[in-house]
């Protein structure tokens, strides 16, 4: 039923890169592509060569650099006058604006990739744009809004055959499963994705499936053990492809696991990894949910009380200004979980009796 998975944003003289190339070998290939294109004076190669070293340059970390590439990618394309290829550099900047937490210029530019894929008939990147449109909106725990386009866009995949956007909105849907507690429909769909990308060889895809069904067997059932085994096998995955994102989202599961096992003092140490990992790539969202795991471990392992109470507390701002609902949640919960006094519940009440 489904093809073997491919990167569309590997494209020109890139297209016989794999969707599991490593993003170093994606960056000197891309990169020397580019360097090409301009001395032949070919902008529409520019272009997209381009867009090959932006995406390897944002999955890296590296932010700043994939800032620069997506734009240039963008001028380039507007030059040759070639709207597909402007819309794929709108599409890699808005997913870059989603992973720093701009979600409003994610949205913006998401938007404007989608409608700028239909008009130049590229169904490909106007389904893509569309998915970011709908991972924003399900990062951010805006549920009711985008869980019907998570289930539009996995029908038109399935249509397809396209494993990979398959892979992509069956992990999404079952996020938002997971996150509501539904936890044999979030294991049943993370189970199918896994099957899918194993078998269409994503391998990114697969270990993105794996650390799901790690979480939901950690949650639902308790079993440590098992969980570690799936993250440790997606692991491999993440070092080998240098996915530095995942890997550190692997890292803060890890750390959510032992935590849930009562090992604190292990899932300080992961946490804390994590965290070193978030900040030197500037992914603002694995930052927060990595310092709240922390804030957790060393409060169940003496941490002041005060000090806890500080921390929630400016957690929960900063969850507020980057508009993430469903991990704001959290820190309210965290705070009954720990026993430790909501300042904003104190303040609630007060208002409450001065009325």
């Amino acid at each position: 039923m489904y093809g073997k998975a491919f990167a569309p944003e590997y494209q020109g003289a890139l297209t016989s890169l794999s969707v599991n190339s490593s993003l170093t070998d994606v960056l000197a290939a891309g990169i020397e592509q580019l360097r090409a294109a301009e001395r032949a004076g070919k902008p529409g190669e520019e272009a997209r060569s381009g867009l090959a070293v932006a995406e390897a340059h944002r999955r890296l970390g590296r932010v700043e650099d994939a800032d620069r590439a997506w734009k240039a990618s963008y001028r380039a394309a507007r030059r040759a006058e070639d709207v597909s290829a402007m819309a794929w550099a709108l599409w890699s900047g808005g997913t870059l604006a989603r992973q720093r937490g701009a979600f409003p210029l994610a949205r913006r530019l998401l938007g404007l990739a989608a409608d700028l894929g239909e008009r130049g008939g590229d169904i490909v990147v106007r389904s893509y744009s569309l998915a970011g449109l709908a991972e924003t909106g399900r990062i951010q725990g805006d549920y009711e809004a985008v869980g019907r386009l998570h289930e539009q866009l996995l029908a038109e995949a399935r249509r397809r055959g396209e494993a990979r956007h398959t892979v992509w909105a069956l992990e999404g849907i079952a996020q938002m499963h997971r996150n509501t507690g539904q936890y044999d429909r979030a294991y049943a769909l993370f189970e199918e994705a896994a099957q899918i990308a194993a078998g269409a060889d994503d391998r990114r895809g697969h270990a993105w499936a794996l650390r799901g069904l790690a979480d939901v067997v950690s949650v639902r059932d308790g079993d440590t053990g098992r969980a570690l085994e799936l993250l440790s096998e997606a692991e491999v995955t993440c070092r080998a492809m240098r996915l530095s994102s995942a890997l550190a989202y692997n890292h803060k599961m890890r750390g959510n696991v032992l935590y849930r096992a009562g090992r604190y003092a292990e899932a300080r140490a992961l946490y804390e990894q994590a965290l070193a990992e978030f900040r030197t790539m500037g992914e603002p969202r694995g930052e927060a949910l990595s310092r709240l795991g922390l804030a957790k471990s060393l409060a169940r392992l003496g941490r002041d009380r005060a000090e806890t109470a500080a921390e929630l507390s400016d957690l929960a701002g900063t969850l507020e200004r980057i508009g993430l609902r469903h991990a704001h949640r959290m820190v309210a919960r965290a705070y009954d979980e720990l026993g430790v006094p909501d300042p904003r519940s104190a303040e609630a009440k007060a208002a409450e009796v001065a009325r």
